[in-house]
């Protein structure tokens, strides 16, 4: 049995108050995934296109614990009533392992995985009760307003953070030390913007008396099994996770190697890394606003497909793309058509789900999710090594070698898109909607 969720109207500081969290841990992605430690780790602390393979090996582990686990943990919170204690563990581990990855050197790669893995576990892990409260503060009709402007002052969050390390690092041309001492900058930003959520905003799901002689682990496992065998009555919701699962893949590559394919095929130090992703994220402001309000108006579907389609075109751009110039200019859009489609998902999944099992829900939307991110990664990655051994292997240098290695590797991107696109459409949105209604009204 899950929680139950009275229908409270929010009040506007807890509204901001889950925006607010979104403002910190978008510090998280724009610094360790984006525009600072995933360029590090691959050329300081690894070095080659080896550091590619390991980069998305490391990403593909950190989601395939997440991916068991995820599910598990939103049970566990539905029933417990217990979303921002689970919240604030994962929110502390995230914020202290990012901080350790201060200390990660050339050489230093075990030490640099196993904190990275750790880091980016308790990110991936709080996302999924962060996203589970949605459901708490959001009317059905208003979704996808509440998760762009989530997603917008997220990407605020994103750009802020840029802002601020970018001085520093302009200054000393780029130092090692400073640039290391970017990420404790960035651990202490999202722990000061994780806390208003933890003040102000109510849980309102009222937890369940656990029946006799069980806990929360082997009730949780219980319900999982319940929720899995009544899935068969959610249809629309298992088809748009397998379309997310698919379209998703490209999505991730993107993130965690946008850095990577900034440095290698376009010369990018860190200073113009920095800039290009101040660039991404303020254009990711206007994406998540655009296509939240436009989710409202036209629908999910509409909506998620224009996105999709912005992101497939801005990455052929890229493949022919030949300097920086163009890799700006692209980056720009790839910002707004990635905020599209991942505030819409997301929104979608809330709209899909039963009152009262949000937690349920979003677990499996975060194991697809994750399920994803470990393939995708791991996939570009693999790819790019291997075409760059076989460039080079033609008697190119080793240069030109990782660049043309890279750059055949995006195209990987562009087919996740167009095949979980194709399958997306198969989904029908005012069915979904439909089912979540009268599962909630037979619980009654």
């Amino acid at each position: 049995m899950a929680d139950t969720v009275p229908q409270v109207k929010s009040t506007k500081r807890e509204r901001m108050a889950w925006y607010l969290y979104d403002f910190g841990n978008s510090a998280y992605a724009s610094v360790v995934l984006l525009a600072v430690y995933s360029a590090y780790f691959k050329n300081q602390v690894v070095g080659g296109a080896e550091g590619s393979r390991l980069w998305g090996l490391s990403i593909s582990v950190a989601m395939i614990l997440v991916a068991i686990a995820a599910p598990i943990m939103g049970a566990i919170a539905d029933y417990s009533g217990a979303k921002k204690k689970f919240l604030l563990f994962f929110t502390a581990l995230s914020v202290v392992f990012t901080a350790l990855l201060f200390f990660t050197q050339k050489g230093t790669i075990a030490l640099a995985v196993i904190f990275f893995l750790l880091s980016e576990l308790g990110y991936r892990a709080a996302q999924i009760f962060y996203d589970a409260l949605l459901p708490e503060i959001a009317a059905p009709e208003e979704t996808g307003r509440i998760a762009g402007t989530g997603w917008a002052i997220g990407s605020a969050g994103g750009i802020v953070i840029l802002l601020l390390i970018l001085p520093p690092i302009l200054m000393t041309d780029s130092n090692l030390l400073v640039v290391r001492s970017t990420l404790i900058v960035t651990a202490i930003f999202f722990a000061l913007a994780s806390i208003p959520i933890f003040r102000w905003l109510k849980e309102r799901a009222q937890p369940q008396a656990l029946p006799a002689g069980e806990n929360y682990i082997s009730v949780a496992f219980k319900q999982l099994s319940g929720t899995i065998k009544a899935a068969r009555g959610f249809n629309e919701f298992l088809k748009f996770m397998l379309a997310y699962l698919i379209y998703n893949e490209g999505i991730i590559i993107a993130l965690d190697f946008a850095a990577i394919l900034g440095a290698v095929l376009f010369g990018l130090e860190q200073t113009g890394l920095i800039i290009f992703f101040i660039v991404v994220q303020a254009t990711n402001v206007v994406g998540a606003l655009l296509f939240g309000n436009l989710q409202d108006r036209i629908g999910g579907k509409k909506a998620l497909t224009i996105s999709i389609f912005l992101m497939a075109a801005c990455i052929g751009a890229m493949y022919f793309a030949q300097n920086q110039t163009h890799f700006f200019i692209i980056g720009a859009f790839i910002g707004a058509a990635m905020a599209g489609v991942q505030s819409v998902s997301r929104a979608i999944v809330a709209t899909f789900s039963p009152p009262g099992k949000s937690g349920e829900f979003f677990g499996f939307f975060a194991l697809t999710g994750r399920t994803s991110s470990f393939i995708g990664p791991a996939i570009f990655g693999w790819l790019a090594a291997e075409l760059t051994l076989w460039y080079q292997a033609q008697g190119q240098t080793a240069l030109v070698a990782e660049q043309s290695g890279h750059r055949l590797a995006l195209l990987s991107i562009a087919v996740f898109l167009f095949v979980g696109w194709a399958l997306m459409l198969r989904v029908n949105e005012a069915k979904a909607r439909e089912m979540a209604t009268l599962s909630t009204n037979s619980a009654k």
